[in-house]
This record gives structure tokens, C-alpha cells and sequence, in this order.
């Protein structure tokens, strides 16, 4: 009998703000996702396995680094 489990992360786009890049310095979009993982069994997610987290992105250099807490609130889509 096999048994198929593992983690899953998914993204999603939370809001798309022009901002100054802290890594290229391009006043550039910057886009917030969220990222949640999840544990799947047979590839069907089952329960989140940590916190959702989130990102910003650059639409320039497309660097990723962690959104500041606090400063970004976003709705479940």
C-alpha cells in the first residue's frame, strides 16, 4: 500500500502598489502575496502546516523579501 503525503505552497495576489524597491531602488510596482503551505495526503490539501506569510515582490528586479507586519492589510480572496 502506498502512501502519497507532502507540502504544498501556494500563492496569492493580495494588492499591486507602485513603491520604491529596497533592492534595485526602481520606483517600480510592488506586488503583496500571501503564501500559505499546506500538508496534502494523495495531492489533495488537507490543513496549513504554518502561518500564512507575506511577500513583496518587485515587478522590476523581481526580488522577493518579506512584507513588514503591520504595515499591509489584505483580504482573503
Amino acid at each position: 500500500m502506498f502512501l502519497l503525503f507532502g507540502l504544498r505552497s501556494k500563492d496569492y495576489l493580495i494588492s499591486v502598489t507602485t513603491m520604491i524597491c529596497e533592492v534595485c531602488g526602481w520606483n517600480a510596482p510592488q506586488t503583496l502575496i500571501r503564501r500559505t503551505t499546506k500538508f496534502t495526503l494523495f495531492f489533495v490539501p488537507l490543513f496549513p502546516v504554518r502561518p500564512s506569510r507575506q511577500f513583496l515582490s518587485c515587478g522590476h528586479c523581481q526580488a522577493y523579501r518579506p512584507a513588514p507586519t503591520g504595515t499591509y492589510q489584505g483580504t482573503t480572496p
